[in-house]
């Protein structure tokens, strides 16, 4: 085996194998058709979740062990059908697979009573990570030098990420607070505000902190810190949804600033509306849209997108979007954003955003955007690590955060 195919994927295969497999052996009849379901297309985080209520009595490692099976099973899909070699495997072959081949669980075979063909080492990156074509076409065309490594970090799980609520408490408070409760964690290298979980699976809700932090991405909170927002400056969130950035711009401009909160899913602002009060935040929210002739210094833009960034939060969801789906993303951004400018100050600062690394939802949508806008152009990022080409842009294999772009935008 290659060293290039040997350091791919170690980090996932690593964690693989530090899973109790042998956990596995009560469930192994009633893991077929929850895997089979998976692999036609149902959501792999419901059928793991109905399979743990249908087995209650599970004990810990049982537990731990049924749900990597199930989603690990939906992420390698690709590579544990070209490892075996077979026309049709059947899920539990290609269970076996996954024990055998990438956890290097030796009695695989015996556990699931099943005889598998001698593997085979695939070699091309789209089934050494495990990502279907369309997806590695996107990764080839952001970067074709670091495709195989970024598809790579898509294969791992990404972190459990806080943001300190300021206006409640302090990052150190909050890590007290945490490691009080049992729950370990460490700061996050960028964001002012986050820490990074390192406690295994905690729950986060029980903790009785309600209201003292946010669960979010690095790279999101560095989104907010992005607008540059000061303590007094009002601040537009045009599609905030159910309001994680409006939260974190809210501190930003506190005590006396405001943040204004608009989304067409008006659901999402009600939810909003919950999260602030319990953050002590205040936030004004409009609806759908902003009052004409509403102007503010800091507006931010985060279109709805494709969502690629987030793969990792979901280890099926590569193999349940339709890539068709996309064409509808760059109008209705350009058309988004250009909202967002009809609402900036003549000296303000706007920022776009995506969680996606599609080129024509990024870049090209911005290229429309001057070209109909000839006083408009591009900022500076104060995040160097995180410079691409003039714009930000956060990667999981560089930066161990989900994946988003950003543009400043300004007169």
């Amino acid at each position: 085996m290659n060293t290039f195919v040997i350091s791919l994927t170690a980090p996932a295969h690593d964690r693989l194998a530090t899973i109790p497999w042998a956990s596995l052996a009560p469930f192994t009849t009633a893991l077929e058709p929850a895997l089979a379901s998976i692999l036609d297309g149902h959501p792999a985080e419901r059928v793991v979740d109905r399979f743990l209520r249908q087995h209650r009595q599970a004990s810990p490692n049982e537990r731990s062990a049924c749900v990597e099976a199930l989603f690990g099973v939906g992420l390698w899909r690709r590579r544990l059908r070209a490892t075996l070699g077979l026309p049709s495997p059947t899920p539990l072959q290609l269970l076996g697979s996954l024990l055998r081949d990438l956890a290097h669980f030796p009695r695989a075979e015996a556990l699931l009573n099943l005889t598998l063909p001698p593997p085979t080492t695939p070699t091309d990156f789209r089934d050494l990570t495990s990502i279907p074509d369309w997806l590695a076409d996107i990764f080839l065309e952001l970067d074709p030098a670091s495709a195989p490594q970024l598809a790579a970090a898509f294969t791992l799980p990404g972190p459990i990420t806080l943001r300190a609520n300021t206006l409640r408490t302090t990052r150190d408070e909050l890590r007290e607070l945490l490691a009080a409760r049992g729950v370990t964690t460490s700061p996050t290298r960028w964001a002012r505000d986050g820490l990074h979980v390192t406690s295994p699976r905690p729950n986060l809700l029980g903790l009785g902190l309600h209201g003292l932090f946010e669960v979010q991405d690095e790279a999101s909170q560095l989104l907010a810190e992005l607008l540059g927002a000061e303590p007094g400056d009002a601040v537009l969130d045009l599609c905030a949804g159910a309001g994680g950035k409006s939260l974190a711009l809210a501190a930003h401009v506190s005590p006396h600033g405001s943040v204004h909160a608009t989304d067409v899913d008006l659901s999402r602002l009600e939810r909003l509306r919950q999260r602030a009060t319990h953050a002590h935040a205040t936030i004004t929210v409009h609806g759908a849209r902003p009052p004409d002739g509403l102007l503010f210094p800091r507006v931010l833009v985060d279109v709805p997108c494709s969502e690629l960034g987030a793969l990792r939060r979901g280890p099926d969801l590569r193999w349940r979007i339709d890539p068709s789906s996309f064409s509808t993303f760059p109008a209705l951004q350009l058309e988004l954003l250009e909202t967002g400018l009809r609402h900036l100050t003549p000296d303000g600062q706007l920022v776009y955003a995506t969680c996606t690394l599609r080129r024509a939802e990024n870049e090209d949508v911005i290229s429309l955007a001057l070209d109909r806008n000839p006083r408009l152009r591009v900022l500076p990022s104060p995040f160097p690590d995180f410079t691409h080409h003039g714009f930000f842009l956060s990667r999981p294999d560089l930066h161990g955060t989900d994946g988003f772009f950003a543009a400043r935008l300004g007169s």
